[in-house]
């Protein structure tokens, strides 16, 4: 017999790991998360960015708690994961968010600020699906990672986006998932990625003072750039049971951009 709809994207009874989840993509997905009923650990560098967003989830009625501290700093990571379990029993839903960016031509990008892209854009995925696999995901024999990687990872960028570390770090994401799903399946972990497109956020606040948010939006074939809904229905197929049959996919919630670009 089928399971109803509404079944399949229940989470209640289920915990969430999320982290950069204090705010921007992070903080939409945990909204997205905690409404569906999963109890809530985030993770972040900044406390008081953590202590508003656990007001604002708990005022949606939202089960959560946070520990702050650096993912880029693999003892700090495992830190946060053993008091994540510690808090919440088991982890459910990984959801690895975190990342920062650095704009620089390729000729001039400083190889210190290469090094803090790639630590926290894909070290520390790695670093944090690791620790909560052997802690939590590969006992129970059930999880659900969900990387965020971007549209930089699917393709190239035009000369005015000058973020080479940043686009080798998300491409790296969108392989690192595929590998980590082929290997990590026989556990029943499901391991996926959103590649967003634009999205108005600190991260992006730069390009879109330079650029414009209508002119990024005219090279979207939806002509729009994504909101502050527009990752949540993704997120949730990816952590419910209705995507228990999908793993190793790259999903680009872009208004359509990487498909004209053929990616």
């Amino acid at each position: 017999m089928s399971t109803p709809v509404q079944t399949l994207f229940d989470l209640s009874g289920r915990t969430a790991l999320i982290t950069g989840g204090s705010r921007g993509l992070g903080l939409q997905i945990a909204e997205a998360l905690g409404e569906a009923g999963a109890k809530l650990v985030l993770t972040s560098r900044k406390a008081d960015d953590l202590e508003q967003a656990m007001a604002h989830l708990q005022g949606r009625g939202i089960e959560v708690s946070y520990v702050a501290a650096d993912a880029s700093d693999p003892t700090q990571a495992r830190e946060v994961v053993a008091k994540a379990v510690q808090h919440l029993g088991h982890i459910d839903i990984l959801v690895n968010n975190a990342g920062a960016t650095w704009g620089a031509p390729a000729e001039e990008h400083p190889l210190e600020a290469w090094d803090k892209v790639m630590n926290l854009n894909i070290r520390s995925l790695f670093v944090f699906a690791q620790a909560v696999a052997k802690a939590s995901m590969i006992p129970q024999r059930f999880g659900r990672i969900i990387n965020v990687a971007s549209i930089a990872g699917l393709s190239g960028n035009p000369a005015m986006m000058t973020t080479i570390a940043y686009n080798t770090s998300k491409g790296a994401v969108v392989n690192f998932t595929r590998a980590l799903a082929g290997e990590w399946g026989q556990h029943g972990i499901t391991v996926n990625a959103l590649a967003p497109g634009f999205f108005p956020s600190k991260m992006t606040q730069g390009l879109l003072a330079k650029v414009g948010a209508e002119n990024l939006a005219e090279h979207a074939p939806l002509r729009r750039l994504g909101d502050e809904d527009d990752l949540k229905g993704a997120a949730l197929l990816f952590a419910s049971a209705a995507g228990k049959h999908i793993t190793g996919q790259i999903l680009a919630v872009d208004g359509g951009v990487s498909a004209i670009h053929g990616s």
